[in-house]
């Protein structure tokens, strides 16, 4: 009953906390004049994967490393299998031609480079983590001097950022939300999977990755519904992309990654895989994505 507890108030605390977190990150990006898309794809995405890398790191250095991979595995299938199912049953997607040949190649090579490193031996070692981050510094210095728009959007000219103090507060208050929801949820987490006598694995990619992957649903439902397509669509390719580059590199540079349940390798790997296919090569995906013009 206890672990329950833990999971729930976890989770409240990561919904809330990556709520406020988001509205700082757009208020600042508001003010330093980036095109949506790129929001999407940085500052939202960077705020909505904060609960993926400190679960994460929280589950390597207490020992729980299937957790961890799970986790960002669970979240990744859940963004393009769930939160993109949800947002598109919300409103169509129309994409151009940049995303099928810069921003969904990015997310499948980072998928990819991640596949090789930990499929093989069975190992993140930190020195992978360092060429995964160094992708990922690269990509985003690409993607803020040559990216270009990859949705199509409606014109907003009402928008406004909150005010500095309200920007800060809001950054402040999420950090620690998502830093608190990230332990419980964790120790609840773990407790459960003890208690039941159920695989890390199974847990992380159920419970643990459905819940830290919240924020992503509830930024982008917000964002389909106040007709901002780029933010929606960038946020889930930033958000898959962080979770990998990020998440995986940062935390098996603190501490190395070891599969334990080959679950992992033989399966979820490969679902993960197979959805980011899916979502390129399908008609039916496509269609559901947009069109490209």
């Amino acid at each position: 009953m206890l672990n329950l507890l833990f999971i729930a108030i976890g989770l409240t605390l990561l919904i809330l906390g990556g709520n406020w977190l988001l509205k700082s990150a757009v208020s600042f990006s508001l003010r330093l004049n980036i095109s949506r898309i790129i929001i999407g794809m940085t500052i939202v995405s960077f705020a909505t994967s904060a609960p993926e890398l400190i679960v994460s790191i929280n589950a390597a250095l207490d020992g729980f490393p299937d957790l961890a991979l799970s986790n960002v595995v669970g979240s990744n299938i859940a963004n393009l299998s769930l939160i993109l199912a949800i947002i598109i049953l919300l409103g169509s997607i129309d994409v151009r031609k940049a995303f099928y040949t810069t921003d969904w190649p990015v997310m499948m090579a980072a998928s990819l480079l991640f596949f090789g490193f930990i499929y093989f031996d069975g190992i993140l070692d930190p020195y992978e983590g360092g060429i995964m981050v160094l992708f990922l510094f690269l990509f985003l210095v690409f993607l803020l001097r040559f990216q270009k728009t990859a949705v199509v959007d409606d014109v907003h000219l009402d928008d406004k950022p909150l005010p500095l103090y309200k920007a800060v507060l809001f950054m402040g208050l999420g950090g620690f939300a998502l830093w608190g929801g990230a332990e419980l949820l964790v120790k609840g987490a773990v407790g459960m999977a003890t208690f039941y006598e159920v695989s890390e694995r199974v847990i992380g990619i159920t419970v643990v990755s459905v819940g830290t992957s919240i924020p992503e649903l509830a930024a982008s439902i917000i964002a389909i519904l106040k007709k901002e397509k780029a933010i929606s669509v960038g946020n889930l390719i930033g958000s898959n992309i962080f979770n990998l580059l990020a998440v995986l590199g940062i935390t098996s540079m603190i501490s190395p990654i070891y599969v334990i349940d080959q679950g992992l390798l033989n399966s979820d790997i490969w679902w993960m895989l197979g959805i980011f296919f899916l979502w390129y090569s399908s008609p039916k995906a496509c269609d559901l994505a947009g069109a490209m013009a």
